[in-house]
């Protein structure tokens, strides 16, 4: 193992760092790194060691897997006169596109969250690319920026996204915090500022983007209100200028470059020091990055100049390697990529595993058991004496989960090997070791050796394979880990489905089947995204083709309203049943549309038609007004009025004028009954008025019959009489009217006089029955006598005369009234007296 540890460089006395290369860069360059501006995408994974390198631009932060060159010829060595040429590259340098520079001069280039291609410009427009040099989008920064021109631009990641923030010509910041959804935000003017800082960049704080410059020995510290100054607690002493700046992968360390050779490292918060580096060169470094590995508590800083490359942390010695060629770093999550013309290298810390297994001399658990397994293959008597002291110390478990993890952290397939064939002979002699830690680490080491192929050059995740257009690849990796097809084959084969409609040498026809016959009813996969895209590519025919696959309305919908294609979602709306869904094409139409069209395109749909109404009948009447009238529907129009004259119109006129058109729509309806009622509402709407005019009683708004009745308890008789006449109430409800008014006003001498005024339209019992609900037994008796033989029985059981009744009810021989009256005597009148009714009842039953 002596020659393992070659490249390990000791940084103290806690912590390992080696590099080692991951290609010979396959890239044909003509110009020098130097004349480029370089980006790489960022990314994010579970273990940032396996992932490949890449490039970075100068001054700018670089991911490892996708780099992307911009010949500048507005550097001083080039002519004004020659073309620049935009190159994306694979990690291992493969070209991946390539195409002509046609817009503005470009001062800085990078890659979003979701590896779209930045490209910012001298005006202030940014150049939205995708991975194989597709133009996607372009926004500008605002017209400030525009008049006053881009000096410097950084692209930078947030929780929310992949923002942009610039230094303008006026030496102001303008910075937006996510692209995807831009919002520009023009930071607060720095005191004093009259030329650009010496060094910039951005932090996050608390969920916010705030911006860090120097200015001389001073930083200020950017944020949405205020520009604020900051000291780095225990910075030494000295210090004139700071030249040069770096926050690490996550944002959470800052380190600051100093005039005087020292190199500050502390929180991004600027309030604790970690510890601080005398490097003793006081020339501005070329770039400065972190390397930090995660859940480490080593903290080190990798300065690179010209020809110099220093790893320095809180120790009081350096690493130090020598550059021969012109090279850039990118800081990723667990260490540092080193990309020149001819190398792609990766400088990281050892982790702890490979550490104790790889170190000279160590007896750590793991390390014994690969010398076990070594010395088993050389069926050596040694395997059973490390096997044994592994066992005598209760180790064995530790060593197999040892192994197991340094091999997830090598690069070389045969050290992989070696570590997981020891894993694999030390789980033989546990019993109950969980085979699942080993299994997964198989299958990750497979996928990760055949990702890691000098042709792919990309690193884990199946999403970025599928962003390379390797579909064949990414399926067979998803199968491979047995991947839930949701998470998987189907995000790649929809992922696939948008590349497809990119094609524009292919028919829309053939372009629509053959993506419904690859995908089919895939679960997880939407049409409608897929039609989306389609619709971005301005292939509107087949987005709309695709549509028809989309089995969800809610999704076809909205696509069709952004489509401009309003009458055909209006149709899928309807058929889908979901009247919200209707709705929001409605009132999209009413604003796309003149009300003409809007109107004629609702006649050609009768049940958008009758939504649209109930929705105007709430929020639009006039609106519903109109639509009656295009319809020449009389019959609504004049019930449209009617409510009208109630909801709109205080002035009796007003509402009379209402009603009064509203009778005439209903004359032209020929419905002769509603247009009499309604000319009968206005004869008492006007006689309502006079009568509140003249009495000082309020009448208006009540109906005909209420009307009535407060005429009576007002003792306005004769006025009531004549209000009958006029509005031919039927004697039966007058006298109901009366009776009822009278009886609650408790006026028994006038209901009286009343009752004997004429025979009684509606007899007599509804007499008795309001006395008694009036608790009056003594009137009730006066007309339970002059109540007819049908009805004399219930007339004197209510009057509590069941005796009476029950001589009645025997004379009537009427089996009905016989139970009747049985019902109310049982168990309150002599046994005799039942015995009678039941005798009549018996007899009544037989006839």
């Amino acid at each position: 193992m002596d020659c393992y540890t070659a490249n390990w460089n000791p940084l103290g006395d806690s912590a390992f760092y080696r590099k080692y290369e991951l290609y010979s860069m396959a890239w044909d360059l003509k110009e020098e790194l130097r004349d480029c501006l370089v980006a790489a995408a960022p990314y994010g994974g579970p273990i940032g060691l396996y992932y490949m390198g890449n490039v970075w631009g100068a001054g700018q932060k670089i991911s490892s897997r996708t780099t992307a060159l911009l010949r500048s010829p507005w550097r001083k060595e080039k002519a004004a006169s020659a073309r620049p040429v935009l190159r994306i590259y694979s990690a291992s340098g493969v070209l991946l596109a390539s195409l002509p520079w046609k817009s503005g001069p470009v001062v800085s280039l990078g890659w979003s969250a979701e590896e779209e291609l930045l490209c910012v410009q001298e005006d202030g427009a940014v150049l939205v690319y995708g991975l194989h040099g597709d133009f996607r989008r372009h926004f500008s920064m605002g017209n400030e920026v525009l008049q006053n021109r881009v000096l410097d631009a950084r692209i930078f990641h947030t929780e929310f996204g992949s923002g942009v923030a610039i230094l303008t010509g006026a030496h102001r910041f303008t910075l937006s915090a996510n692209v995807g959804d831009l919002k520009l935000r023009r930071m607060p003017e720095v005191p004093g500022l009259q030329a650009a800082p010496s060094c910039w960049t951005t932090l996050c704080q608390e969920r916010v983007a705030h911006i860090l410059l120097a200015v001389g020995p001073d930083l200020y510290l950017l944020d949405h209100a205020a520009c604020s100054t900051v000291t780095p607690p225990g910075l030494a002493p000295g210090v004139s200028s700071f030249l040069q700046m770096a926050v690490s992968f996550t944002y959470r360390h800052l380190a600051l470059f100093t005039d005087t050779g020292y190199i500050w490292m502390g929180t991004a918060s600027l309030k604790e020091k970690l510890c601080e580096f005398n490097c003793s060169i006081r020339t501005p470094p070329k770039q400065m990055v972190w390397c930090s590995r995660p859940r480490s508590k080593e903290r080190a800083v990798v300065v690179a100049w010209e020809r110099r490359l220093m790893v320095v942390g809180d120790a009081p010695e350096s690493i130090q390697f020598v550059l021969d060629e012109d090279s850039y770093l990118v800081s990723e999550l667990d260490g540092v990529r080193i990309v020149s013309h001819s190398t792609h290298e990766f400088l990281h810390e050892v982790p702890v595993a490979s550490e104790e297994i790889f170190k000279i001399a160590s007896m750590a658990p793991g390390a014994l058991l690969l010398e076990a397994q070594k010395e088993y293959e050389k069926e050596s008597q040694k395997a059973d004496e490390y096997l044994r002291e592994i066992q005598e110390l209760g180790q064995l478990t530790q060593a197999v989960q040892q192994c197991i993890e340094a091999a997830g952290h090598e690069h070389r397939p045969d050290m992989q090997k070696s570590l997981l064939r020891a894993a694999s002979f030390g789980k033989c002699f546990l019993d109950r070791f969980p085979p699942d830690s080993f299994v997964r680490m198989c299958q990750d080491l497979r996928v990760l050796n055949a990702v890691r192929d000098y042709h792919i050059g990309i690193p884990l995740t199946y999403s970025q394979l599928v962003l390379r257009r390797l579909y064949p690849l990414a399926i067979q990796i998803c199968e491979y880990l047995r991947l839930p097809e949701v998470q998987g084959v189907s995000r790649i084969l929809a992922h696939w489905a948008c590349y497809k409609v990119q094609q524009k040498d292919v028919s829309d026809e053939d372009v629509a089947r053959a993506i419904n016959q690859k995908l089919g009813d895939t679960p997880g996969v939407s049409y409608s995204d897929i039609a989306a895209r389609a619709y971005g590519c301005g292939r509107t025919e087949l987005a709309i083709k695709l549509l028809e696959y989309e089995p969800r309305s809610g999704e076809q919908v909205p696509l069709l309203l952004k489509m401009k294609r309003s009458k055909l979602a209006l149709s899928k709306a309807i058929e889908s049943g979901d009247t919200d869904l209707v709705f929001t094409v409605l009132l999209h139409l009413k604003n796309e549309l003149n009300r003409g069209d809007f109107f004629m395109t609702l006649r050609n749909q009768p049940m958008a038609l009758s939504l649209y109404r109930q929705f105007c009948k709430h929020q639009e009447l006039e609106t519903l007004k109109d639509l009656y009238n295009q319809d020449d529907n009389h019959q609504e129009l004049g019930s449209f009025h009617i409510r009208a004259s109630y909801a709109a119109e205080e002035r009796i006129e007003g509402r009379v004028a209402a009603l009064q058109t509203a009778a005439d729509a209903f004359y032209k309806a020929k419905n002769e009954f509603a247009a009499k009622a309604t000319e009968d509402q206005m004869r008492l709407l006007r006689l309502q008025r006079r009568l509140e005019d003249e009495l000082g009683d309020q009448f208006l708004d009540l109906s005909l019959h209420d009307t009535v009745t407060t005429l009576i308890l007002g003792g306005h008789n004769k006025r009531a009489e004549q209000l009958a006449r006029d509005f031919r109430i039927p004697d039966k409800r007058l006298w109901w009217l009366k009776l009822t008014a009278l009886a609650e006003l408790e006026d028994w001498e006038e209901l009286e006089k009343f009752s004997k005024s004429k025979k009684s339209p509606i007899g007599y019992l509804p007499f008795v029955e309001i006395c008694m609900k009036q608790q009056n037994k003594y009137e009730a008796k006066k007309y339970a006598s002059r109540v007819g033989p049908e009805q004399k029985v219930k007339a004197l059981l209510l009057v509590g005369d069941v005796a009476q009744a029950a001589d009645v009810a025997i004379e009537h021989r009427n089996e009905a009234e016989l139970s009747l009256v049985l019902s109310h005597c049982t168990g309150t009148t002599d046994g005799p007296t039942v015995d009678k009714i039941q005798r009549a009842r018996a007899q009544a039953q037989k006839k």
